[in-house]
């Protein structure tokens, strides 16, 4: 059943919460005053579409539906999360925010995107204190998946939890903040970096491109997976953080910073800033930069997705929760058909300098649709730590169409021969109904102890004569068997 968000409050924030429901199969209805809204939106739309898709190796819902009204109660019908992102200010918000529950659902989740405001100061005088917490996002929103939770200690708990449930759906990180205070969590550490990066600026330590490549060509990095004192334990060394604390927390009392001391925002200041940030980047467009930016967070977030870590293992769980495939043979509707083996948009970095999936994504994905095939008939990474796997010894791909970054792909799977030690396997790739590739798979059971064809276990013999004797009746796939060169 599809679901409806509210958005109050257009803009960048307000048009990534959109996009963010909007690409995870929600309906979504916006209320801005600003004539510009749509535009907005759309921009914003675009580059989602281009890139949230590329996170996850299996399709994301059916897009919903966007539309946009003439008042907050219109928008708000029906809606089970109301997104408030109105400017920072809290009049404003206490306004929108008496509109939205005159309105709304009482059962309905009402966040805002607020910054600094604490929760308590934006309950004030609303008729259920109880529905409203703070949800704080991070831009771009439809990418990243922090939101700070930050609720007061009117806020219904169960409702909170509510929220959480939900932000875990759209593939976001509910962190909850156990304390209201200003700015929460994240902002406070990054208003902390930029006061002391106003400061290298000013006494001419250095340029506002030396500090970014300070950030990202070093801590940064290991921050995205690690945060602040993961990494200072590493840099304990076996003992952890107990030395690491030893080692540099007399460094807290040395004249290192000057936090606490924010120098004048004076038209020099300002000026010196602007210049030094239009020599650094002020070749390419914004819209370059954030096409820059978008892809190069999906390669991060897709290599921490490899290796089941921070951002990407909330990447991993949100898959787990969509992922069409069948998760065992019992799961299988009709055994006698092409298995799904894989559903997956096809992600930026598939793509190669034609503009198309390049020849080696095509054999990935084809390897992993032999992967869960393989775990669909047992040989899983349990059964492979026991010494037996299936070891590929021919491929053959044909390419029949292109597939360009964006198409969703499906890859559905045949056994045409499964005896003794061998497997051998049909796939067909296909872009709405479509043959995009085929793959031929011909694989042997091996012994990791000798690395020599051996006879695999029972359950598999038996899975893959279920399957075999399911899909005989079938006709032999035109280009089965077929070689390069062969004519037509």
């Amino acid at each position: 059943m599809t679901r409806t968000a509210a958005i109050i409050g257009g803009g960048v924030i307000g048009g990534g919460w959109a996009a963010r429901f909007l690409l995870n199969g929600w309906n979504v209805q916006v209320f801005d005053p600003d004539p510009n809204c749509a535009a907005i939106f759309a921009e914003v739309l675009d580059n989602a579409r281009r890139s949230l898709p590329g996170l996850t190796d299996v399709a994301l819902p059916p897009e919903g539906a966007i539309s946009f009204h003439a008042t907050v109660a219109e928008a708000v019908a029906g809606a089970a999360w109301i997104q408030e992102s109105v400017p920072e200010r809290l009049e404003l918000k206490h306004k929108v925010l008496a509109e939205v529950q005159a309105a709304c659902d009482p059962a309905a989740v009402i966040g805002s995107s607020t910054s600094g405001f604490k929760p308590s100061e934006l309950q004030d005088g609303a008729a259920r204190p109880g529905q409203i917490m703070v949800t704080h996002p991070f831009n771009p929103v439809y990418l990243m998946p922090l939101v700070e939770v930050v609720p007061s200690a009117q806020t219904d708990l169960a409702l909170v939890e509510q929220a959480e449930t939900i932000l875990h759906s759209l593939g976001m990180y509910p962190l909850r903040v156990r304390k209201e205070i200003d700015a929460h969590i994240a902002d406070r550490f990054l208003e902390a970096v930029w006061r002391e990066a106003l400061w290298l600026v000013k006494d001419g330590v250095a340029t506002t491109q030396e500090i970014d490549e300070s950030i990202r060509m070093g801590f940064g990095i290991r921050w995205a997976q690690m945060g602040l004192f993961e990494t200072y334990r590493t840099a304990g060394g076996n003992a952890g953080m107990r030395h690491f604390m030893a080692q540099f927390g007399p460094a807290l009392k040395w004249p290192w910073t000057k936090l606490m001391d924010v120098p004048e925002f004076t038209d020099e200041l300002v000026d010196l800033i602007a210049g030094q940030s239009d020599e650094q980047s002020g070749h390419l467009t914004i819209s370059e930069l954030l096409k820059a930016r978008d892809d190069n967070l999906v390669g991060l977030m897709r290599a921490l997705k490899a290796n089941d870590w921070g951002a990407g293992a909330v990447l991993n769980a949100q898959q787990k929760a969509i992922d069409p495939r069948p998760q065992s043979l019992a799961d299988v509707a009709d055994l006698g058909r092409p298995i799904l083996m894989g559903r997956r948009a096809v992600p930026l970095d598939w793509t190669d300098y034609n503009g198309h999936m390049n020849e080696a994504k095509y054999l990935q994905a084809f390897c992993d649709a032999t992967d869960r095939f393989m775990e669909l008939v047992g040989c899983d990474m349990d059964y492979i730590a026991t010494g037996g796997s299936y070891f590929t010894a021919e491929t053959h791909i044909r390419h029949v169409a292109e597939a360009n970054a964006g198409d969703v792909i499906d890859i559905h799977t045949r056994l045409l021969g499964g005896e003794g030690k061998k497997m051998h396997l049909w796939h067909e790739m296909t872009r709405n109904g479509e043959i995009v590739a085929t793959g031929e798979h011909f694989l042997l059971h091996v012994s990791l102890e000798t690395r020599r064809p051996s006879e695999p276990k029972a359950e598999i013999v038996a899975a893959l004569a279920q399957i075999a004797q399911a899909q005989a009746g079938l006709p032999l796939p035109e280009g089965a068997g077929r070689h390069v060169g062969q004519k037509r």
